[in-house]
């Protein structure tokens, strides 16, 4: 038998499940293609919060790396955590001698308001690890971190939009689920617009979802879809996860990554 196509997540732990390269695996895994794993970070991590975040070495996070791509190869590869500007300029300059379509999560912040990124990583993030996006994912807290613009409304998406293009990704989702109303994302390459939109499920249970939607559209991308297409099929899985979102310890529960396999979706 042929082997499903292959995406490697270059990410943190979260210890919890929700987040982090277990979220990408068990949504890869629910997509249909082979995950495969760079550990940039380990995290004590449940639904209350971030407890200690410890980065790993770079010379570990390029062995890993290359153990996986010049051995196994892949499809597409998506980046979540990466902690510091040593590992930021490591994973990049991993990224541009690879040959697959990139899906850049520009991880700041847990979904609990703890840092996942230092200070000091910005301007790498910035400069380095942008240019090699083909899709770059931020959310409008990760917006402002990243350019400055701070998005009050839909009608701000696409100034955010265009800030982060100008950073050099091939195309810019933004996604405004932290606006009022219908959840709204905005992906753009500058010329073309696509305005996504889905109901807003009354869950509170949504812990993970960018590290899901971001491993939806690698894996979608490792397919051979166009990034249009990739997205917006993303987007609908990653709607249905968190209908499906399910309470987990005492705080924020993660979204279902199984959902479509286990609910009838």
């Amino acid at each position: 038998m042929s082997a499903p196509p292959r995406v490697l997540t270059v990410a943190g732990s979260d210890s919890g499940g929700g987040a982090g390269v277990q979220a990408d695996l068990k949504t890869m895994l629910a997509l249909g293609v082979h995950g495969m794993s760079v550990l940039t970070a380990v995290t004590a991590q449940n639904s209350l919060g971030v407890q200690g975040a410890w980065e790993l070495p770079a010379e570990a996070v390029r062995a890993q790396y290359r153990s996986v791509v010049d051995d196994i190869g892949v499809q597409a590869v998506k980046t979540g955590m990466l902690a510091s500007a040593e590992l930021v300029d490591t994973v990049a300059e991993l990224l541009a001698g690879t040959d697959a379509p990139v899906v850049v999560d520009p991880v700041g912040v847990s979904k609990h308001g703890d840092p996942l990124l230092a200070a000091s990583a910005l301007d790498s993030v910035r400069t380095k690890l942008l240019p090699t996006a083909t899709v770059a994912t931020p959310n409008l807290d990760e917006v402002a971190q990243l350019t400055g613009v701070r998005v009050e409304s839909e009608a701000d998406l696409r100034e955010a939009a265009h800030a982060v293009l100008a950073y050099g990704p091939r195309w810019a989702l933004i996604k405004g689920g932290h606006l009022a109303g219908p959840a709204v994302d905005l992906l753009t390459d500058g010329v073309t617009e696509h305005w996504l939109r889905a109901p807003r499920h009354d869950n509170r249970h949504t812990h993970g979802t960018g590290c899901t939607l971001a491993s939806a559209i690698a894996a979608q991308l490792a397919e051979g879809r166009p990034v249009p297409e990739a997205v917006t099929a993303a987007k609908e899985y990653v709607t249905g996860a968190i209908a499906a979102g399910f309470a987990l310890g005492g705080g924020i529960g993660p979204v279902d990554h199984g959902w479509n396999l286990t609910r009838g979706g």
